[in-house]
């Protein structure tokens, strides 16, 4: 139900976007501080295992890999007209991603659903998997968690409407799991910047500047980021009896909170565009 207020949203809507952007500025509470204490054991180890010999080959062959791979594997895998149909099991006709933006934001979040219980099982799985084979598994396993990580991004871009056929959303599904990898100082900054790139896209005014051959070199620098940062976090399971479960328990995590900022910062674009076509989207912030 719409309260009359001319913004282009609907009441779900603006509650939705007051829900992200509380999540986008979270208070640092004692849930926050007791996290980062349960995560210190693992931090302990991958610090110890750092210097586990051939640890450089291992990053080597990663960066090759998700660079290579990653991006194009992941999202070529999106299958639109499985999520087409998805929306018109619900009673939408939606025959292309441009119906999407047509309609409110409850019919995108139904649609969605349990999106993310799907990929974290698939995670846990894969990880449990490939950590029990300590330091070398980790070649094979970043790589296919990166793969993963972004079909899951992917899913949620084309639930909101957005091609991720094309190297522009590919750069920015590349941006959202640089986000759901940063540590909590660097998610911040990651976050200002993202937002910043959401308006711009809402305003198709992103990109005019860059050429295709400048999008092909960012994606690769962001995925090399995104494959040292994972390989990191998972150094653990090259420790001898740990592999198997920290390779399961990362990868589980990783997962989690990809899809977590996937849901918000695609539903975020979502409702910046309504706001755009409605002519009310908000001042982007200036540059420090």
């Amino acid at each position: 139900m719409d309260n009359g207020i001319s913004d282009g949203l609907s009441d779900y809507e603006r509650l939705a976007l007051q829900t992200i952007e509380a999540w986008e500025n979270p208070e640092r509470g004692l849930l926050s501080r007791v996290l980062d204490v349960a995560r210190w054991p693992v931090d302990k180890a991958g610090e110890l295992a750092m210097e586990v010999p051939g640890l450089g080959t291992v990053l080597e062959a990663v960066n090759k890999t998700v660079v290579s791979v990653a991006n194009d594997a992941a999202q070529g895998s999106v299958r639109k007209n499985s999520i087409f149909k998805d929306f018109r099991g619900k009673g939408h006709a939606v025959e292309r991603l441009g119906d999407i933006a047509a309609l409110d934001l409850q019919a995108v979040d139904a649609a969605i659903g349990y999106l993310a219980a799907k990929y974290k099982a698939a995670a846990l799985a894969e990880g449990a998997g490939a950590g029990a084979l300590g330091l070398p598994g980790m070649a094979i396993d970043v790589p296919a968690v990166m793969v993963l990580a972004l079909r899951a991004v992917g899913e949620y871009a084309t639930y909101c409407g957005f091609d991720v056929d094309t190297q522009q959303e590919r750069v920015f599904a590349m941006q959202v799991l640089g986000h759901a990898s940063s540590n909590n100082l660097a998610k911040a900054a990651m976050q200002a910047q993202l937002n910043k790139l959401a308006l711009e896209l809402a305003r198709k005014a992103a990109w005019k500047k860059l050429e295709e051959q400048a999008l092909v070199r960012l994606l690769r620098e962001l995925a090399q980021q995104v494959g040292v940062r994972l390989t990191k976090a998972k150094l653990a399971q090259a420790l001898p009896a740990a592999g198997a479960v920290v390779g399961g328990a990362v990868n589980t995590w990783f997962i989690a909170q990809v899809c977590d900022s996937a849901y918000h910062l695609y539903r975020k674009r979502f409702l910046l565009a309504k706001q755009a076509a409605a002519g009310t989207l908000p001042e982007a912030p200036a540059d420090d």
